[in-house]
């Protein structure tokens, strides 16, 4: 089948554009020549390779929601899966048959399935995702100068750096990645002790292949695990809005806490406080709780309540999201009612009861 774009990549041929673009981030950053200055041969050679994995792959997804195909009519689809890399190319491509992107993916022959593919520069793809070509600091240390690597022309070539010495605050405008979007998630106790499903719509512009934008909406699905805690963050890769020469924001949610009717919590710990009365601290209390998950606790109280006791049931606090079967503690608090004035026989009782 020759090469493998899937294993390049290291995903399943079912791959979406969002694990697609996670995967070539990955390996990108991990094989760009400027951070393999000591095997920069090789590394020049593995980053063009993964480039053109995901140039490939990323081209046969149909952009289905803008109403548009992006590069490849739906019956030339499966080439690559039926033929592999030779289903790509052909040889010589009929005139006008360029990609709207610049890429340029043919049909020729009298076969449905034979195509040439020309990818982009690799680069180039490197830098629609991080802004520029060389993030690495390369410029006059040795590393990566100008004219020492097959790279040149592109990762510190004049219009990526201005005459200043290489400097990389001197970048000429590029796609830039715009800033993230936050938004609160509130979840009860109960969702954050048991875990649940939350699904939140957002209304966002997108761009057709002519650049316009449109409004669409989607549905997210955020799958909270037990045991997360507050300002714990899910995040939406690209899920802002589209625009020229800028990459979509991310878009964030940011777990917060309701309060509880009865809990509250520190840490992995649950609180509660119980009011009781003098009588019932002197002589003994049974705690009876409704758990989070719905299970009825007695906890009875033997020791003298004094102020600032507290109870401790192990094991019965929140769950450790790192460790889902280990739990906190409950810790349970007393807040004694005392009696505002007695009588002369209480008073009298009183310390015949509890000599000095």
């Amino acid at each position: 089948m020759g090469v493998d774009y899937y294993k390049i990549l290291k995903v399943d041929k079912n791959a979406t554009d969002d694990e697609l673009k996670k995967a070539y981030r990955k390996l990108a950053m991990k094989w760009h020549p400027d951070k393999n200055p000591n095997s920069k041969t090789e590394a020049e050679a593995k980053f063009k390779e993964i480039s053109e994995a995901y140039e490939r792959n990323s081209l046969r997804e149909l952009s289905l929601v803008r109403g548009y195909q992006r590069v490849i009519p739906r019956r030339w689809q499966s080439s690559y899966d039926q033929y592999g890399e030779e289903g790509l190319k052909g040889q010589v491509p009929p005139p006008n048959a360029g990609g709207p992107d610049g890429t340029t993916f043919f049909r020729t022959g009298d076969g449905p399935n034979v195509f040439r593919f020309s990818p982009r520069n690799a680069n180039d793809i490197f830098a629609e995702f991080f802004g520029h070509s060389s993030p690495f600091g390369g410029m006059g240390n040795g590393n990566g100068t100008r004219g020492g690597s097959k790279f040149s022309s592109s990762i510190f070539g004049d219009d990526i750096f201005s005459s200043f010495g290489g400097d990389s605050r001197h970048m000429s405008s590029g796609p830039r990645k715009a800033p993230p979007i936050e938004r609160l998630l509130p979840c009860s106790l109960e969702e954050l002790y048991k875990g649940s499903k939350k699904k939140m719509k957002i209304s966002r512009e997108i761009a057709d292949a002519s650049g316009k934008t449109l409004p669409i909406q989607e549905i997210l699905t955020i799958d909270i695990k037990p045991g997360w805690k507050k300002g714990t963050k899910i995040t939406f890769p690209d899920k802002g809005n589209e625009e020229p020469n800028v990459i979509p924001s991310d878009l964030v949610f940011v777990i917060d806490e309701k309060p509880h009717s009865v809990f509250t919590r520190d840490g992995n710990d649950l609180v509660v406080t119980q009011k009781i009365s003098l009588a019932e601290a002197l002589t003994g209390y049974t705690v009876h709780l409704t758990t989070l998950d719905g299970r009825n606790l007695s906890i009875p109280t033997n020791s003298v309540i004094h102020p600032g006791y507290e109870e401790v049931v192990r094991g019965e606090g929140m769950p450790i999201s790192k460790e889902p079967s280990k739990k906190g503690d409950m810790r349970i608090k007393f807040k004694i009612k005392f009696p505002t004035k007695l009588t002369a026989e209480q008073r009298s009782g009183v310390k015949k009861l509890l000599p000095p």
